[in-house]
């Protein structure tokens, strides 16, 4: 017995097709994200990976600038072709942001008091280990902390944090708050700390806290220089140091490593480029100082 074959009646999908189409469908599906600054993106094509530093007009179209972690830049035309997170992503230019109408919030997050003279500095203080913890803590609360009247001063290294609370000898009216690096069980520091919190006038008029980073450095948020994480820096090796030969950045002497902190410093925009563990401890220490 002879069967006729089933063949279609319609021809539509028969002949030449456009090849382009599905590619069109494809690249329609993939999400828009705004390049907002900040935003770690790598560019397909060339395997650039950097972070947004800013959107701008060049030659009639939209480049995004994206500078890799040793600090070089490059620009690409605003578009398709690049990866966040692994993501096929059409950037596209930010949206600016409106503020709220009558409210302003400062670096910190809180809402600002417009209008308002400075207080008059108060007899508590707020001490951090060294320099760049206290550039850290104004780059961030400096707002917050002048319209409270407290002042951050740095210790340059908490070995001497007992002889300067005794000194100060502590009260009510004059309370402490103390932020150390690496403050872990067992640390050097866990015991200074244990230390300070035995001396006469200490308690209630004392509070030291720290995070678990060996370097105020780490508390920045990795991804705002352009990484993933921080390096792991080898035992005997200084952290400064190993943090910018990791990064490709000179860190012959002092000089190198000051600039190399004020590049990590410039990516910090607000509380949200810091981790977690900082800010609490931070907020924790205004508010014990900041006690009428």
């Amino acid at each position: 017995m002879l069967v006729t074959p089933n063949f279609p009646t319609d021809y539509s999908s028969w002949g030449a097709q456009d090849l382009s189409a599905r590619r069109r469908q494809q690249i329609r599906q993939v999400r828009q994200a705004p390049a907002e600054a900040g935003t770690v993106v790598e560019e397909r094509a060339s395997g650039w990976v950097g972070a947004v530093i800013g959107v701008e007009a060049s030659g009639g179209m939209k480049v995004v600038r994206l500078e890799d972690r040793r600090g070089k830049v490059r620009a690409f035309p605003l578009g398709f072709g690049f990866l966040i997170d692994g993501e096929p992503v059409e950037l596209v230019p930010p949206v600016p942001k409106k503020p709220e109408p009558g409210l302003r919030r400062t670096a910190s997050g809180s809402v600002a008091v417009e209008r308002q003279r400075a207080r008059t500095a108060r007899a508590s203080r707020i001490w951090v280990e060294g320099t760049h913890d206290a550039e850290l803590v104004e780059k961030v609360w400096g707002e917050d902390l002048r319209h409270e009247g407290i002042v951050v001063e740095p210790l340059h290294g908490a070995d001497d944090l007992v002889a300067a609370i005794a000194e100060f000898q502590p009260g009510p009216q004059r309370r402490i708050g103390v932020l150390l690096d690496h403050l872990v069980p067992g640390s050097k520091e866990s015991r200074i700390a244990q230390q300070a919190m035995s001396l006469p006038g200490a308690p209630g008029n004392v509070l030291v806290l720290g995070h678990p980073y060996v370097d105020v450095w780490q508390a920045v948020k990795p991804q705002r220089v352009g990484l993933q994480r921080w390096p792991d820096i080898p035992r005997g090796t200084d952290i400064k140091v190993g943090t910018l030969r990791a990064l490709g950045l000179p860190h012959a002497n002092q000089r190198d490593i000051a600039h190399g902190w004020k590049q990590i410093l410039g990516r910090v925009r607000s509380y949200a480029d810091l981790e977690p563990t900082l800010l609490g401890r931070v907020e924790e220490l205004i508010d014990f100082v900041t006690v009428d």
